[in-house]
């Protein structure tokens, strides 16, 4: 085969040339120096790979200037494209029909994986020649792969992620290591943690990125048809537990963020921009349904790892409609969307196509694109052809002229990468606003610039502007470093001052109520702003007293809320006994570890109003912290107190639906101490499953027996299915209670009887009432007369016990008579089956010499057959072949060892006689030529073909075998 990476062929004609949008030699202008630059070239330029596939290409990835493609189903070309003369192939060893779905390959180009359309994936190492399955991951149609780039090697993925078509993610680790005969399975564990629901159900995982910031936090997005995930937490450490389970698990109880669009393509790509191998990713580009999200990652944000996003809708004549993108791929400042028929670049900077390039008919529909993120190198395919584009000095020196041109956004996105040149960009837009009295854009830009401090804040309060002011002080504590804390209070200082000298002055006059309203809003913002927050927090205290200085209750309050310090404030309100204005405080802040702490001096004198608070905060509060103080507060013993405690109880377990069993114990003691009638209900109502309450059953056994609720503890005895003891404590309370209790174990009917007869001893020797013994004799029809009599005095007459003596001597005759009437039955039924087996002995049949075989239908007579009872007849041989391909495996082994013995086997001379001893020694050696005859009809002839069980198994067998089916169709042609 040819070098698949040769020279360009007619690069006039094959390449695809992106002009820059701007002149790029000599760009004059005062101040820098006029050079001439290095002759232009395109941005992207197109190569046909010199390479003729020998079948269609399926499935093509590149990573690591390691190249592999799928052609047809069954076949794997391998090339490292540092060594591009020397393809390797590997077989797949399909025989059945599956397709190859998809195929990923990690950042060190050396674990690749194949999805098939079987849900069968096959894993092949870089190194290694074997094809080997992965037979934990069957049974999951693999849609995307999250590589792990921080732990993977040539030889172990480390922990990676797995999304499948049925929405589940995976983690999963897979080893090079291929051992002996018995040695370890490729795919070291393959185990669930999440699922991504979509309109209320599954959706597939259409991509998967997996990241560790700086700080050791890990991310991971994840992206359906028409959502984007993001999974944040903190990454596990040490050598054992390095992988995503702790991660996802913080979100077990709750959905992680997402994006979502409401239009839909049936699936979707996410495309990364990594400046460096190695390096975190620096933008996204995620291809959904209503255009590409794009925007920045920055793995330091706390909340999202997605930032600066906005959607660049398709150019025109692309989208879900006609021409749906089937692929992207990100560049440092392009996306290339890839269609059926040509490839589509889009610049992010401003949203404009600056490349159509069509594909000839000739090469087929364009299938998908990849990158490698090594070579920066982009690969596109059809059926029968590659492609490749070269990527060259993308980051044009425009900056230059768009300065000139007063159009600073761009001229600051090009320079971005080169800090001189934006810090020039920067302070000139800075001048521009200011003297178009722009005052709040020129703050903003001087706060970036590297200009004095000093002389930019007198330049700013000598022309009055208090509000740039703080605008450019807002911006400069921003942008201030971790270490920088002295200046970070001097400014945070500076601005409070500023703000709320200026709310003091406008406060007062009523014509600017509106500019006083916006002020302190941007006040608020400023307080509230999540980049400050750190540096508010250190400098918190003169904060306070600032706002004290200045009389302003509102914002200390507001200020308190943020920092997460109201808890002054609530406090301030209990020490004053204002203790409805700290309800207040608790319930607007919906604190819950607020209310844990103050809970319990709010209760002794607002309980009502505090219980309200509890019952309107719901699952917010953990009731198990607040028992100690209803506890306390209900120790006075007073019926309001415990009345309010049982409330909320009720609340948590009527409406909360709360199962935690210190709450059932707490209410179990309340309504034992004041509400015996309730307690019953509620055990009732808990249901008699030892496994399905939420109180301790011996907790309330014993609760229920220091209270003498008799009842309740007969309930508790029979949930913990202690039926004796129930029935004992029954009987001290109500013999009807005993009867319930003793009917409760309905297996056990030796425990039934017992407890009846318990039962009926209570009523004869306690009650001695003889007439209520019997009625209890009648209600169980497990005890008799003899089992009762027992237990009455011997000067009991027995006229009372007549009529159950006569009953229980009538159903002893009955039973009698049916054992008699079966042992008939059964004799009769074995003279019958004698009498058919005498009747079968004598059975023959004829054959007649124009008789054929039911098969081949030839003269039956002249070779050796069967006949059967149902009237058919076979050759031996015929019938032996009918019956084969019905028979199991292990019958066929059978069938085969008994035609090879008896094919070993010596035939009896004719006439010949053989003694004792020639017997004797034949049958030592092995079964006789008879024996092997009768096994062998046993197995053929056991029943007939057309009649038997085999014709019944057969039913779903084509008549026409699958793979003589093309023939048989063309013979009847």
């Amino acid at each position: 085969m040819a070098s698949i990476l040769d020279e360009y062929e007619d690069s006039l004609s094959r390449s695809a040339v992106l002009q820059p949008g701007c002149p790029s030699v000599g760009i004059p202008h005062s101040g820098y120096v006029n050079a001439q630059l290095e002759k232009e070239v395109p941005i992207f330029t197109k190569q046909r790979i010199d390479f003729t596939p020998s079948e269609r290409i399926t499935s093509l990835v590149v990573s690591c200037n390691q190249l592999c493609m799928s052609l047809g189903k069954d076949t794997l070309l391998r090339i490292d494209l540092g060594k591009a003369n020397e393809p390797n192939h590997v077989e797949l060893g399909r025989k059945d029909d599956a397709k190859v779905h998809k195929m990923f390959l990690d950042h060190t180009g050396s674990h690749l994986l194949i999805a098939l359309s079987s849900t069968e994936v096959l894993y092949v190492n870089r190194n290694g020649q074997k094809v080997r399955p992965l037979a934990r991951w069957k049974g999951q149609l693999v849609e995307s792969v999250g590589w792990n780039k921080a732990l993977g090697t040539e030889s172990s993925t480390g922990p990676i992620l797995v999304g499948t078509a049925q929405g589940q993610i995976f983690e999963a680790e897979l080893s090079a290591s291929e051992g002996g005969l018995f040695g370890p399975a490729p795919d070291l564990y393959f185990r669930p943690l999440y699922v991504l629901n979509e309109e209320g159900g599954p959706a597939p995982v259409c991509a998967l990125e997996a990241e560790r910031g700086p700080d050791g936090r890990g991310f991971v997005i994840a992206t359906t048809r028409q959502r984007l995930f993001q999974f944040i937490g903190r990454a596990a450490e040490g050598a054992e537990v390095q992988g995503f389970s702790g991660l996802f698990a913080a979100y077990a109880d709750h959905p992680p963020p997402f994006r979502e669009f409401p239009s839909s393509l049936g699936y979707s790509e996410l495309a990364f921009y990594t400046p460096k191998l190695r390096s975190a990713p620096r933008a996204f580009a995620w291809m959904m349904g209503d255009g590409v999200l794009y925007g920045a990652l920055d793995c330091g944000r706390p909340d999202s790892l997605l930032s600066e996003e906005r959607v660049w809708e398709y150019p025109e004549g692309v989208g879900p409609g006609a021409s749906p993108p089937l692929a992207i791929v990100l560049t440092q400042f392009h996306f290339l969307l890839l269609l059926a028929d040509r490839v589509e670049a889009v610049c992010t900077l401003t949203g404009q196509v600056v490349l159509r390039d069509h594909f000839l008919e000739k090469f087929g529909p364009l299938r998908h694109m990849v990158k490698d993120s090594s070579t920066g190198h982009l690969w596109a395919y059809t059926e029968r052809a590659v492609f490749r584009y070269h990527v060259q000095r993308e980051a044009r020196d425009v900056w230059r002229t768009y300065l000139d041109m007063n159009r600073f956004d761009l001229a600051k996105e090009y320079c971005r990468e080169r800090p001189d040149c934006l810090d020039t960009v920067l302070a000139r837009e800075a001048e521009f606003c200011f003297r178009q009295r722009r005052y709040l854009e020129s703050a903003r830009c001087y706060a970036l610039t590297q200009s004095y401090f000093e002389e930019i804040a007198l330049k700013f309060l000598e022309a009055r502007q208090e509000e740039a002011l703080a605008e450019f002080l807002q911006r400069k504590l921003a942008g201030l470093k971790p270490a920088e804390r002295t200046q970070a209070t001097l400014l945070t200082t500076w601005l409070t001052e500023l703000y709320l000298s200026r709310l003091g002055a406008l406060q007062g006059d009523p014509e600017a109520l509106s500019l006083y309203r916006e002020t302190r809003e941007r006040f608020r913002s400023f307080l509230s702003s999540p980049r400050h927050k750190e540096w508010l927090f250190s400098s918190r205290a003169s904060i306070h007293e600032l706002l004290a200085s200045h009389g302003d209750t509102e914002h200390m309050v507001y200020f308190a809320v943020i920092m997460q310090d109201y808890e002054r404030v609530v406090a301030y309100h209990c020490q004053h006994e204002a203790y409805e204005e700290a309800l207040a405080v608790l319930a607007r802040h919906r604190d819950p570890q607020l209310f844990y702490k103050f809970s319990p001096i709010l209760i002794r004198h607002i309980p009502r109003q505090l219980v309200d608070a509890w019952i309107e905060m719901g699952s917010r509060l953990d009731a198990r912290q607040l028992i100690p103080a209803l506890v306390n507060y209900s120790q006075g013993g007073e019926a309001q107190q415990v009345s309010q405690a049982t409330r909320y109880m009720e609340f948590c377990v009527n409406v909360l639906g709360e199962t935690e069993q210190a709450i059932h114990n707490y209410l179990l003691s309340l309504y034992a101490r004041s509400q015996p009638a309730s307690l019953l209900a509620y055990l009732e109502q808990a249901g008699a499953s030892p496994h399905r309450v939420h109180y301790d059953l011996k907790y309330a056994l014993r609760l229920c027996a220091e209270h003498g609720h008799h009842r309740a503890c007969v309930h508790v005895y029979k949930v913990l299915e202690l039926y004796e003891e129930a029935v004992d404590l029954a009987l001290q309370v109500d013999v009807d209670l005993a009867k319930q209790c003793a009917d409760l174990p309905e297996d056990d009917e030796e425990l039934r009887k017992k407890l009846w007869l318990k039962i009926a001893r209570h009523v004869v020797q306690e009650e001695e009432d003889v007439q209520t013994a019997m009625a209890c004799l009648a209600s169980c029809p497990l005890l008799k007369i003899e089992d009762v009599l027992p237990f009455f005095p011997d000067f009991v007459t027995i006229d009372h016990f007549k009529e159950a003596i006569c009953s229980s001597l009538k159903a002893y005759n009955y039973h009698i008579q049916e054992l008699q009437r079966e042992m008939e039955e059964a004799t009769a039924s074995a003279q019958r089956i004698r009498r058919d087996l005498q009747e079968l002995r004598g059975r023959y049949g004829t054959v007649e010499p124009q008789d054929k075989c039911a098969t081949c239908d030839f003269p039956l007579l002249n070779r050796p057959f069967y006949l059967f009872l149902c009237g058919h007849m076979f050759h031996a041989d015929c019938l032996l072949q009918a019956v084969r391909p019905g028979l199991p495996a292990y019958k066929q082994a059978r069938l085969e060892e008994l035609q090879r013995k008896l094919g070993a086997a010596p035939a009896p001379a004719k006439g010949s006689t053989r003694t004792k001893e020639a017997e004797a020694g034949a049958a030592a050696a092995g079964p006789s030529r008879e024996q092997l005859k009768a096994d062998l009809d046993e197995l053929v002839a056991a029943e007939c073909v057309y009649c038997g069980e085999l014709m019944i198994r057969s039913i779903d067998r084509p008549f026409i075998d699958p793979q003589r089916y093309e023939e048989e169709h063309l013979s009847w042609l």
